[in-house]
Formats: C-alpha cells, sequence, structure tokens
C-alpha cells in the first residue's frame, strides 16, 4: 500500500501524458500514439520508465477497449519479469486492473502467463561462454519467474471468476512438443501441476492433459526399443573403457572429474524420449507423493479426491491405450499408499471386467490389469488375492455353466476374450503368488487351491490354455502338477499337434493368423525400466525371482497328498536361489523373438518346463 501510494519517478519522456495521447488518437491524432507504441517497445527501456508508464495505464484502463489491442499487445510483451521487484508489483497491478475492467483482453493476458511457463530461449554466440558455473544462479532466477507467474495468474482468477473456463484451452495449445528438450517439458508440465494447487477445478483436465502427452511418449518408446538403446550404449561405454585402459594413465584430477561425469550420466536414459518420460513420470510421482501427504502423513481426504481423477483418467485415457508401459504406474503408486486405495482399484476394474455391456476389449484390458496388479503389488496381502481369485474363478465357473453346452462352446477368442483374459489373469496371479498362498500351513493352502477346481476351467471346450500365452500355460502347468491340482500336458501336447492356428476375420475378410498371443494381451505391470522415476515404484514391487536348476526339478516332483505340514517341501521354504545355476522363467508378454534380455531386472527370458516322461 505504501508503495502503491508513493508518486512516480521523475524520467525523461516524450509526448504528453497517458490521457491526452489517448484521447487525441480517438480524434485522428496519430503522431504522439505512434511515439508511445515506440518508446514501450524499445529494448532499453529503464525500470523506472515502465513503471511511470504502468502507473498512468492502472489510472487509464478504461481507455484500453478492444480497439487498442494492439497497444494491450504491446503492453504485454514488456520485459517486466526480468525487472526489479518495483517493476513486478506495479505490472501485477496493472494486470489486476486491465482485467477487472477489460475483461476483452483476459485471453491474452492468459497467454502471456502461460507462456512464460518454459525458460527463455538461450541464443548461443559464435565465441562460446562457458557458463556452468552460472546454473545455479539461473536456476534460482528460473524458479523466482515461475513463481511470479503464478502470482500473476492468481491475480487474473481473483479479478475474473470465470479464469479457469478460458485458461484451459491456453495450456492444451502452448504444451510444448515431445521433441523440444528435457528441461522445457519439465518446466512445462511441473508449472501445470502448480495451477492445480490453487485452481482446483481444472485438477482433472490438467491431469488428462499431462497424462494424454505421457501417453504419447510412453508408446513411441517400447520396452524393445528402450533395452536396445541401452544394450548399445553399455557396449559403446565398455569399448571406451577398454581403449582408455590401453593408452598412458591420467592424473588423479582428471581421473576424478570423469568419474564425476559417469555417476551423473549413469542415470540418463539412453533412449531420448524415455529420458523424457523418466524425468516427467519422476515429476507425476512427486506431485502424487505431495498432494496426498501433509507433515510426512497421509491425508485421507486428499488422497481420496486425487484418487478420484486418477481413476477417471486411467478410465478414459490409460484402458483404451494399448500396450503402454509405464504410465499406467500412476495408479500402481497412489494405490500404494493405502490398501483400501487398491481393494477400491480392483474392484474397479472387477466391474470392468465382468460388465457385459462395456466392449470387449476394455474387459480383456481389466483383466490383464487384475492380474498383473495381484502378481506385482507387495503392498496387497494374501487374504486379498484369495478374495479376488475366488471372485474370478466363480465368474469363470458361472462363464463356463453358461457356454459349455451351448452353440458357442469351442475356442475363439472373438467371442471369449473376456473369459480367456480372465483365466490368463488367474494363471498368472497363482504363478506369482503360489508360495504365499500355501506358506505356513500346507495342507490347508492345497485344500484352498483345490477348492478353486481348476481341473473343470483347464478341461473345458473353450480350451483356455490353447489362448494363454505359452510362457504362463507352461509355468501354471508345472505349479498345478507339483501340487496335484491338475494335469495340464495331455491338454497341451494335444493342442501342439493340432497346430491349428488360431484365425480371427480381419478387415475385409481376410483371415488373420494370430498363433503367438491370440489374446494380443499384455502384462501393464511387467518391471518398470526409467532409471529415475523406477526408484519410486521398486520399493513397492515385486520382482521375479528366477528359479534355478534345483527348483526347476522340484517343479516336476509332485506334492504327496499325504503330506503332513511338519514335512513341507523346501521349495516352500526360503527364498529361491539367486546366481546359482539360474535358469530364468519368466511370464512376460513377449514371445521367443521379442522376449527381453536377460540383463532386464525381474523379467529374465522364458523358458519351458520339460513336460514329464
Amino acid at each position: 500500500d505504501e508503495f502503491i501510494s508513493s508518486p512516480p519517478r521523475k524520467t525523461v519522456r516524450f509526448g504528453g501524458t497517458l490521457t491526452d495521447i489517448l484521447l487525441k488518437y480517438e480524434k485522428g491524432e496519430t503522431t504522439d500514439f505512434e511515439l508511445l507504441k515506440h518508446q514501450l517497445s524499445d529494448p532499453d527501456i529503464k525500470d523506472a520508465q515502465i513503471i511511470n508508464w504502468l502507473h498512468e495505464f492502472r489510472a487509464s484502463v478504461a481507455y484500453l477497449t478492444k480497439e487498442l489491442e494492439q497497444l494491450v499487445s504491446i503492453l504485454l510483451k514488456l520485459p517486466w519479469l526480468r525487472r526489479s521487484r518495483e517493476v513486478v508489483e506495479e505490472y501485477l497491478g496493472f494486470l489486476g486492473n486491465l482485467v477487472s475492467a477489460q475483461t476483452v483482453h483476459l485471453r491474452p493476458c492468459l497467454r502471456m502467463i502461460v507462456l512464460q511457463f518454459v525458460p527463455p530461449r538461450i541464443t548461443i554466440k559464435e565465441d562460446d561462454v562457458d557458463i556452468s558455473d552460472s546454473d545455479d544462479d539461473d536456476d534460482e532466477n528460473l524458479s523466482e519467474n515461475f513463481n511470479t507467474c503464478h502470482r500473476a495468474l492468481q491475480t487474473v482468477a481473483r479479478y475474473v471468476p470465470s479464469t479457469p473456463q478460458f485458461l484451459m484451452p491456453i495450456l492444451v495449445e502452448n504444451f510444448p512438443f515431445i521433441n523440444k528438450s528435457e528441461r522445457t517439458l519439465e518446466c512445462y508440465v511441473h508449472n501445470l501441476l502448480r495451477v492445480t494447487v490453487y485452481l482446483p477445478t481444472l485438477r482433472l483436465q490438467i491431469l488428462e492433459l499431462i497424462i494424454e502427452k505421457l501417453l504419447k511418449l510412453d508408446v513411441s518408446t517400447p520396452q524393445q526399443d528402450i533395452e536396445d538403446a541401452e544394450e548399445t550404449a553399455n557396449n559403446s561405454d565398455n569399448e571406451e573403457k577398454s581403449t582408455e585402459e590401453g593408452l598412458f594413465d591420467m592424473e588423479e584430477d582428471e581421473e576424478r572429474k570423469g568419474n564425476k561425469v559417469v555417476s551423473s550420466s549413469s542415470e540418463r536414459m539412453a533412449h531420448p524420449l524415455a529420458e523424457r518420460l523418466d524425468i516427467l513420470m519422476t515429476i507425476l510421482f512427486s506431485y502424487i507423493k505431495d498432494v496426498c501427504h501433509r507433515d510426512g502423513k497421509l491425508d485421507i481426504n486428499n488422497t481420496k479426491d486425487l484418487y478420484r481423477d486418477l481413476v477417471s483418467v486411467f478410465d478414459k485415457l490409460i484402458l483404451p491405450t494399448h500396450a503402454s508401459c509405464h504410465v499406467q504406474y500412476f495408479m500402481f503408486y497412489i494405490c500404494s499408499f493405502k490398501l483400501g486405495l487398491a481393494e477400491a482399484f480392483l474392484d474397479h476394474l472387477w466391474k470392468k471386467l465382468h460388465d457385459p455391456n462395456n466392449p470387449s476389449v476394455i474387459r480383456q484390458t481389466a483383466g490383464s490389469y487384475i492380474g498383473s496388479f495381484l502378481a506385482r503389488a507387495k503392498f496387497i496381502p494374501v487374504v486379498t488375492v484369495k478374495a479376488c481369485l475366488d471372485l474370478l474363478v466363480n465368474w469363470l465357473h458361472k462363464y463356463i455353466d453358461n457356454q459349455d453346452t451351448g452353440a458357442n462352446a469351442y475356442c475363439d477368442v472373438a467371442l471369449h476374450g473376456p473369459f480367456y483374459s480372465t483365466c490368463q489373469a488367474v494363471f498368472y496371479t497363482l504363478i506369482f503368488r503360489h508360495k504365499q498362498l500355501l506358506d505356513g500351513n500346507l495342507r490347508k493352502g492345497l485344500s484352498y487351491l483345490q477348492s478353486l477346481n481348476f481341473e473343470r476351467i483347464v478341461m473345458c471346450q473353450l480350451n483356455p490354455l490353447k489362448i494363454c500365452i505359452p510362457s504362463v500355460v507352461n509355468l501354471f502347468a508345472a505349479i498345478t502338477r507339483k501340487y496335484q491340482l491338475v494335469f495340464c500336458y495331455t491338454i497341451i501336447e494335444r493342442n501342439n499337434r493340432q497346430c491349428i492356428p488360431v484365425v480371427r476375420s480381419g478387415i475385409g475378410g481376410d483371415l488373420v493368423q494370430t498363433c503367438t498371443n491370440p489374446l494380443d494381451s499384455f502384462f501393464p505391470f511387467d518391471p518398470y525400466m526409467l532409471k529415475r522415476s523406477k526408484k519410486t515404484i521398486d520399493p513397492f514391487y515385486q520382482f521375479w525371482e528366477e528359479l534355478s536348476a534345483e527348483d526347476l526339478e522340484n517343479l516336476k516332483k509332485p506334492i504327496k497328498r499325504g503330506t503332513s505340514e511338519d514335512e513341507d517341501d523346501d521349495f516352500l521354504k526360503g527364498e529361491t536361489p539367486q546366481n546359482d545355476g539360474v535358469v530364468g522363467i519368466a511370464p512376460n508378454s513377449y514371445e521367443s523373438n521379442t522376449r527381453s534380455p536377460a540383463s532386464s531386472i525381474g523379467s529374465p527370458p522364458d523358458c519351458y518346463v520339460l513336460y514329464p516322461q
């Protein structure tokens, strides 16, 4: 208040007062008006001049009608952000007066603010100057500029309550392309999420916008491309190291400098789009954590509200998108905060799966999410796994009751896609969770698994073992044989002998072979590969424990029906040995020609348990 009431500084300028200039312009005298525009456009304009002009403009906003939008445009281009505090405060006051008196200029004002959500472009001169020492100062100045931009946006919103509905299209329009620099994307996404804090009505739309852009990045970088890029980069690094070893020794300080570079670059993704996605996923995870926690404790109400928004985005964008690898983990992460959220998410997926009014592809994808979530989420206890298995298996038995004797009781993905997807979810969950289901009391655990009556599911006319991914089928067969739940190998061998590819009608009536993966299914929570953001996921993630040769032998040895609790097999107790004659067996979304390499943590390549002779 003291600053606003103080008189403006004396400055030298040409032309009369602003009111006189605008009145002359209305009468057709444009000389002083053109001089005014020239002075305001001067790149060397001083702080005192800006303050003086803004002070007059604040008192004359009534004259700044639509006819003077060219003059307003020049005012909105004034370099006010990187100026003194006095200039910033005067400019914020001018913005408030302008939008409250002339709402016709609301959109240009909002666009001006949003354009500042990214770092300014830096022009590199021919004689490059080393600016590494000023990086910290640049970050500090940039942060201060962003804070000021959000103050400006809040000022406008305070004067014009309808600001959110005009702001959202501008945020969409100015979202940087995915090929822009990591820093540009990082700053824009960070600032969008800050907007949701003081304009909460925009949160759902902003989350949709961000996640839509992340999905485009995600589907543009398949796992195989990421793995290939990392492998190429590692091979290149190894070649450089071997070359350096053959050269003369470097001085100690140079050696330390080199080590620093290696450590800083070790978290970078070799694939450029994966690097951008990694940075943006890290920001999204941080945002989710900050919104859901207050003073280090979980805020239940905030968490529930954010969960509802994220589920809405999940339904609209994630479920219809096939084979995204990383973005869906925002649901995995928020569900890790509280078991009730995980159970709510499972219930939500279950409703999608068993509702016949949903498109078949959505139902199948929901089944994939249920199986992958139950298998991979450490925070889901056995009691919840059992409840979900009961629900899924009961639905399968009812489906068989309705179909097994009808005209459609034959193997066909197009007719029974949700059924096969649910079968695969159940098989996949059992593969990952069978040890926990049998832990503590083997007899009780076996009795529970027997009550699920897998034999009826496997032996039914719909023949799910023919449709599910072979890696899942083979592991399921080995585990169920070991515990004498069902003997699958007769059916598997019969399916293999028939060698009749599953076909479905393609476009134009042509038959399309779908031998390798007829469900076109994938496991949404396959191992997370982005180096920075995976640190957030790893503590809650169940990696696949590779099986040793001894474990493979154990899988071939059936448990005797009369085994007592004291004679529980060693396979159930203790952890699976690691790196001891390891042979990897992991169900994943790829067939033999596209499987993940053995270097992928938690998803080693498939191999098949040999059929018993």
